[in-house]
Formats: structure tokens, C-alpha cells, sequence
């Protein structure tokens, strides 16, 4: 039985509801096992634009660094579009994976089978279904390298650099390998080495790193082909690792192919034990406060941290499977209810649904 401190930063649009369905759902796992999760809030985002007039505050910071974990809701939203870029809600979230030190991504793609028929794939693609892991490099890359603008040879222009350590990515590619481990021991690493000479490097050091893993099958795939198997066959994929741009963007062709946004979770992990733990979507901000919100992200984001940070796998898998149950049992929130004649329930009595089946 355990004492865990958890940081929360409900953030901004339906952060708020969707980060106190987990908490609520937290709590039911806490009387369950024993456990017990104090949770204390802090401020990220718009809402702390608007509270201290910067994204993200030093006690924010502070306070996350002191957590056991962090659980996040969403940030941003239109009313803060015209900032200039060191004051975007955006800048909170960079703000605080650089303070915890966060430099891999995971997210979990699955096709549940309550849901085959909200896949944007045919039938025939998704009938053995697909559960993936993406393992994106968080901290490096060209979202991080030199940028600007200058004059070139035919007028003014800009630039950004991609740059990649060795160590960058040989951590990265450690943390792949680990989850392949915990899976079904298959890699894909996706690059595009035939043009760029950070993937060259890339590919030359992923393949130094897996004969320490010799029980991982690993292979790879270049990132225009990745982007087309994934609709092609997307069950061929187990574990993928790839850098700081391509996991944005496959990630979110993931999240796609599995019928809503809503279900996606991530973790945000680093060399210390407290990671960052949020759902893949954004903050809603049209259907902010009006108890529409889908929350099982966040729900299964909670769960994600119960099993990377906390060691506590039974728990995560309880939340799981109810989450599996509801969705069999045809409960639906109306991002996921498109084509069917099932009650559409909310934020709240989704929520409540899950912890019945806890």
C-alpha cells in the first residue's frame, strides 16, 4: 500500500473536467487497493496567462518537481492565438518537459473491437485489429535546433536545423527497446536515412543499442512508407521509435485509424521516476463547461502512470478493463457515438460508468 503526491495541471477548454474524471476514477483505485493520491493543482496554460501573466509559472514548475507524477489536461485555445509565441499556452508544456527532464514519448495506439466501426479503415484492413506503441524522442530534433530567418540566394528565407546527439538518441532508442521487451519484442525504427544524416546516424546507433537486445526483433522502415503502412496494414506494428517531428506526425495518423482522438493516451518520461501524464488531444474550448467532453484519455493516461510511474500494474489493469467493459457494454460519448442509435452519455456519467465497472 502507497502514499503518492501527484501534480495537477487541469489546464485550459474541457482540462478541467477530464482531469477530475481521473481524479475521481484515482480515488476509486486508491479504495480499492489501499492506496492513497493527494493531489494538489497548479496552473498551466491560458488559465495561468490570465492568473500571473505568464504559461507557466515558477511555482507551477516547482511544484511539479516535487510530485511524484504529473497529470495533465490540455492547454491552449483561441483566446490566447494572438500572443506572441514566449507567452502561447503551448509554452508551458515545453516549459515543463525541459524542467522534468522529459525526452521520451509514448503513445498508445489500439483498435478496441467495440469500435471497429468507427474506423476510418475498411474492414478487411482492421479484422485482426492493431494495439502499437509509438516511442517519439521528445526534447531533440528540429523543434529544438538553431532556427531564423536570413537572405538567400533567391530573396529572404527561413531555416530551421535538425540536429541529433548520440546520446540522444541512443537513450531513446533504450527506451524503445525496454517497451518492446514488455510487448512483443518487435521494433521498427522509422527514419529516413536515405536523404537526412540525422537519420543516418539515427539508424547506425539504433542497431548499435539492439545488440543489447537480442531478444528484439528490429528492423526498419522509412518514414514516407511508415505513413503509408500504418493505413496500409497497421497491424504489422508492435513498438515504433522515430525522432521529435515524424512521432508527431505518425502518432497523430495513429490516433486516426483507431476512431477518435478521445481514447489516446501519452506518457512523457525522462530519467527520474516522475513523468507527465496527458491525453493526446487538445482543449476543446467549443465544448468547454458543457459536460460533453469524452474522458477516458485521461482516464487511461491516469492508468499510464499507475504503471510507469507508481509499479502498479494490477491497478493500471483494472482501469483498463473497464474502460474495455464500458465501451462493450455500448456506453458512448458523442465523439464516438457517430452512426449509432446508443444513448449518449457525458463527461460525468461516462465517468461514472467506468467506476461502476472498477
Amino acid at each position: 500500500m502507497g502514499t503518492y503526491n501527484i501534480a495537477l495541471v487541469r489546464g485550459d477548454g474541457i482540462g478541467p473536467e477530464i482531469v477530475d474524471s481521473a481524479v475521481r476514477v484515482l480515488e476509486k483505485i486508491g479504495q480499492k487497493f489501499g492506496h492513497t493520491f493527494h493531489c494538489t493543482p497548479y496552473l498551466a496554460g491560458g488559465c495561468a496567462i490570465d492568473a500571473t501573466g505568464k504559461p507557466l509559472p515558477e511555482e507551477t514548475v516547482q511544484g511539479c518537481l516535487n510530485s511524484d507524477s504529473v497529470l495533465l489536461g490540455a492547454v491552449g485555445g483561441p483566446k490566447w492565438d494572438n500572443l506572441p509565441g514566449e507567452l502561447r499556452p503551448e509554452k508551458a508544456l515545453l516549459g515543463l518537459r525541459k524542467a522534468l527532464g522529459l525526452y521520451t514519448n509514448l503513445r498508445p495506439a489500439r483498435l478496441y473491437p467495440a469500435l471497429k466501426g468507427e474506423c476510418p479503415l475498411r474492414a478487411d484492413i482492421v479484422d485482426e485489429g492493431f494495439d502499437l506503441m509509438m516511442v517519439r524522442e521528445l526534447t531533440g530534433g528540429i523543434y529544438f535546433g538553431e532556427r531564423g530567418r536570413r537572405d538567400g540566394a533567391n530573396g529572404p528565407e527561413a531555416y530551421d536545423t535538425e540536429a541529433y546527439s548520440v546520446m540522444e538518441i541512443e537513450r531513446i532508442a533504450r527506451a524503445a527497446f525496454d517497451a518492446a521487451r514488455k510487448r512483443r519484442k518487435k521494433l521498427i525504427s522509422i527514419d529516413k536515412a536515405n536523404v537526412l544524416e540525422t537519420s543516418r546516424l539515427w539508424r547506425e546507433t539504433v542497431h548499435r543499442i539492439a545488440k543489447e537486445y537480442p531478444d528484439v526483433e528490429v528492423s526498419d522502415m522509412l518514414v514516407d512508407n511508415a505513413a503509408m503502412q500504418l493505413v496500409r496494414r497497421p497491424s504489422q506494428f508492435d513498438v515504433v521509435v522515430t525522432s521529435n517531428m515524424f512521432g508527431d506526425i505518425l502518432s497523430d495518423e495513429a490516433s486516426q485509424i483507431t476512431g477518435s482522438i478521445g481514447l489516446l493516451p501519452s506518457a512523457s518520461l525522462g530519467a527520474s521516476r516522475c513523468g507527465l501524464y496527458e491525453p493526446i488531444h487538445g482543449s476543446a474550448p467549443d465544448i468547454a463547461g458543457q459536460d460533453k467532453a469524452n474522458p477516458l484519455a485521461t482516464i487511461l493516461s491516469a492508468a499510464m502512470m499507475l504503471r510507469y510511474a507508481f509499479d502498479l500494474s494490477a491497478e493500471a489493469d483494472c482501469i483498463e478493463a473497464a474502460v474495455d467493459q464500458v465501451l462493450n457494454d455500448g456506453c458512448r460519448t458523442a465523439d464516438i457515438a457517430r452512426g449509432e442509435t446508443k444513448t449518449i452519455l457525458g463527461c460525468q456519467a461516462m465517468t461514472t460508468e467506468v467506476l461502476n465497472r472498477i
